[in-house]
């Protein structure tokens, strides 16, 4: 009868350490899936495509202005700017450069394939209306007036063929930004144009610097500063 009490007890006692045993492994398994959840929690969150961020944006746009920083070389010519922008939607745009190679020059285009310029000092009271493409009213890469808007800059890194990749673009003047880096894959097709990349505020999500290459050679080099949003433009500021 002692013998049997005791071979009870032991085996009883053996079901109470499995018992335990499965339930201490039950506690250490749903702590060890409740410390994953909470990792995956904690995880940064996946960062908004840089061009939907800045098309978000730009849909409570009404109109804007911002001074545009401008090197660029083609060849054997050189062309360093600075220039005064103004746009309204839906296509009203002026231009007028405030510094370097044609100070005082400007254009205002209101849609269509014209554009009206004047030359700067003391013809700037002249203005001419001349076709979009005209030398006088390209860049040297040849890029019209309304090409140079932001929405199409920033839309030339979804439709132009291509290598897209996004990255952290680190600090631009105190700005922590995002890097869209484009390898393009016809460069004859974009004025030469090999690569392109731009820099996006991740703040205001609007482009703060773009540099193109043709080559290993840097061909445009613009950074975007004082861009001031929804300040009231009408059509009265776009004289044609």
């Amino acid at each position: 009868m002692v013998r049997l009490w005791w071979t009870l007890v032991y085996r009883c006692g053996d079901r109470m350490r499995l018992k335990n045993d499965w339930q201490l492994k039950c506690r250490v398994t749903l702590l060890a899936i409740s410390a994953g959840l909470i990792c995956v929690a904690a995880g940064p969150p996946k960062e908004e495509p840089a061009i939907a961020a800045f098309d978000r944006t730009f849909a409570a746009v009404n109109d804007y202005t911002c001074v545009l920083s401008s090197h660029e070389a083609n060849g054997a010519k050189v062309q360093d700017r600075v220039y005064q922008y103004s746009f309204m939607k839906p296509h009203y745009l002026k231009t007028l450069i405030v510094n370097g190679d044609g100070q005082g020059s400007g254009a205002v285009w209101i849609g269509g394939d014209q554009v009206s310029g004047h030359m700067g000092g003391v013809l700037s009271g002249l203005h001419v209306k001349i076709g979009l493409r005209d030398p006088r009213a390209v860049s040297l890469h040849g890029v019209t007036i309304p090409d140079g808007l932001l929405p199409g800059i920033v839309d030339d890194y979804e439709t132009i063929p291509g290598e897209l990749t996004q990255s952290d673009g680190g600090v631009i003047k105190g700005v922590p930004t995002v890097r869209l880096d484009l390898k393009v894959a016809d460069p004859s097709s974009n004025h030469g144009i090999s690569e392109q990349i731009a820099y996006f505020s991740k703040t205001t999500h609007w482009p703060v610097r773009q540099i193109m290459y043709s080559g290993p050679q840097i061909v445009v080099d613009e950074s975007l500063s004082d861009v001031k949003i929804n300040v009231g433009l009408t059509k009265s500021d776009f004289p044609f």
